[in-house]
């Protein structure tokens, strides 16, 4: 009987760290199992250099969602992006999304200014407006080599 009392002890111990390392990983891997509280949207950039997927989406420097996706539009050749953005965020159909940049060198994010407008933009549409990001290298190559007039 002592036996079984140990190993039944064992398995609750071990069923319990498991669950712990589970836990652990959805809230520091930033997983999301249910995305029932979000909505996707579409931005077209003529340049998404520098953004990743899962880089921060902000509106008036807080977070409100998370790139989800980057690929080539194939007959437009221009970035598109989708957004996962949170359901209690509205998005006018007037808002304008632009990459930016965390500091000199820092991550790229997507910050989305507000519009006036009362239309708000649904789940798959698309914000027009759009502000590439602006590519430090090449400013930096024209300074350097004096064609900063260009």
């Amino acid at each position: 009987m002592k036996k079984y009392a140990m190993e039944t002890g064992v398995g609750v111990f071990m069923l319990i760290g498991l669950l712990c390392v589970g836990y652990l990983t959805i809230r520091l891997g930033d997983l999301e199992l249910l995305r029932g509280n979000t909505y996707l949207l579409n931005a077209r950039f003529t340049s998404a250099a520098g953004l990743n997927r899962g880089s921060v989406v902000e509106m008036a420097g807080v977070g409100i969602g998370k790139v989800e996706s980057i690929r080539l539009h194939p007959t437009d050749l221009v970035a598109i992006v989708t957004l996962r953005i949170e359901k209690e965020v509205p998005v006018s159909d007037d808002a304008v999304a632009a990459i930016k940049t965390r500091g000199l060198i820092g991550d790229k994010y997507v910050d989305i200014a507000p519009g006036g407008s009362d239309f708000e933009l649904g789940p798959g549409e698309t914000i027009v407006d759009t502000v590439p990001a602006l590519d430090i290298e090449k400013l930096i190559g024209r300074f350097a080599f004096g064609d900063v007039e260009k």
